[in-house]
């Protein structure tokens, strides 16, 4: 993850809410990516403490040491960590282990209002098989992000009529998207999309943008695999077509860092990304060459690819620990402090929050992030999540350097989903 948005004061929220005094005060812990978003609800934190008398101490890692660490602990008679900061990649398998406690008895107790959280996050890091093992945390929702200054420009603008016959304007299919981004390349002096290919999870995620724009899916309605498809050869082909055509030399490489460097230097007109990209970019300091010339719109066909955290809480822990998880839980992602986050630069999963007028005044581009997280499609969730981005993963660059054709690697991509999903079963 990167830097998100700077901050504003906390003073109105750490002055309100009152002490609650315990003989025995409980102590949460919890493993956090060491991001801004902990960061943010990590400053609050004294704030719940006052009001429940219950004290939550983060322990804060980078992402690739979380996983092992975590599942130790789950593995074990009890858990050293009494909240879950749980990764979409993972909402598949925590749960089919048997580590995470039904949080439906605690929202019914304690009436905690579920209508608020967009379906696609609940489908996301909420619900599995039918049970309710999460409460959706932050959110990663990739759209697009492109050069307003670029589309405007008159030379540009009669050049592309010329070579198309069309209006340059922002895309509204895939197609017409590879294709502004290869004309940008070859006339606009920048590369047309800063891509981030590198096998793994930034050329899995970045392409699963394509798939959902271009119609295609993972799984269909039954969980059947449904990759090999039409569409979903469409979106390789234009993929590996705007890889080799439109982006950056060495995009098969580049990592999301590589993308952000690329397009606040000004050297490219468009990255599929997170939503909450624009600020960094649209910042005088942080990023003079392009602040002031970029907008957020979703991707091109409809649908992008959907990401995000999710809280739980582990099974294998006391009645009382689960308890003050849960009022933990129920604090943070409640609408008062979720409103509070979002002023920080939160990435909020509430569309309440996104329709807040003194979020929207200090962030106006929070109503286009609605619609790009409303509008996500997610990437398969099941117990081999994680091990399915390095399959997918390396038949998209085998299919970016061409040493496969798309369409044998796109059936190779779907015979090693069609298999893991039957070795989870």
């Amino acid at each position: 993850m990167t830097a998100w948005l700077g901050g504003i004061s906390l003073a109105a929220l750490m002055t309100t809410g009152t002490t609650v005094a315990h003989a025995d005060q409980i102590t949460l812990h919890a493993l956090m990516e060491d991001v801004p978003e902990t960061q943010i609800i990590e400053a609050m934190l004294p704030q719940f403490e006052k009001d429940t008398g219950i004290k939550v101490e983060f322990q804060k890692l980078v992402y690739s040491e979380m996983h092992d660490k975590l599942v130790t602990q789950l593995t074990g008679s009890s858990s050293y960590y009494n909240v879950l900061e749980v990764d979409f990649l993972w909402a598949g398998e925590f749960p089919e282990a048997g580590w995470l406690a039904d949080l439906k008895p605690f929202v019914d107790k304690s009436g905690f209002d579920l209508k608020p959280f967009f379906p696609s996050m609940l489908d996301l890091v909420g619900n599995h098989k039918g049970t309710l093992y999460m409460i959706p945390m932050y959110n990663y929702s990739m759209g697009l992000i492109y050069r307003t200054d670029l589309l405007a420009d008159a030379k540009l603008a009669a050049a592309y009529k010329t070579a198309t016959g069309k209006d340059l304007a922002l895309p509204t299919s895939l197609a017409d998207y590879v294709a502004l981004s290869k004309f940008m390349k070859a006339s606009g002096g920048v590369a047309g999309s800063a891509m981030q290919g590198q096998r793994g999870d930034p050329n899995s995620m970045e392409f699963s943008n394509y798939l959902f724009s271009a119609g295609g899916a993972y799984l269909d309605k039954d969980r059947k695999v449904v990759l090999n498809s039409p569409e979903g050869l469409k979106a390789l082909e234009l993929y590996v077509d705007n890889i080799k055509n439109g982006a950056q030399q060495g995009a098969l490489s580049a990592t999301l860092d590589d993308t952000y460097r690329l397009m606040c230097d000004g050297k490219a007109f468009s990255m599929v990304t997170y939503w909450w990209m624009l600020p960094q970019l649209d910042n005088k300091e942080k990023c003079p060459n392009v602040a002031g010339k970029v907008a957020l719109a979703v991707m091109p066909g409809g649908h992008g690819e959907s990401g995000g955290w999710g809280w739980a809480i582990p099974k294998n822990e006391s009645p009382e620990l689960q308890e003050a998880a849960w009022k933990f839980i129920s604090w943070v992602q409640g609408e008062k402090i979720s409103i509070a986050r979002a002023l920080e630069g939160h990435a909020p999963v509430r569309s309440d929050t996104y329709e807040n007028k003194d979020v929207l005044a200090k962030f106006p581009f929070y109503k286009q992030a609605l619609d790009v997280v409303a509008s996500g499609d997610a990437f398969p969730i099941f117990a081999y999540s994680a091990q399915y981005e390095d399959v997918l993963g390396r038949q998209l660059s085998l299919a970016g350097s061409g040493e496969s054709k798309p369409a044998d690697a796109l059936k190779e991509a779907a015979d090693g989903l069609d298999g893991l999903m039957k070795k989870a079963q």
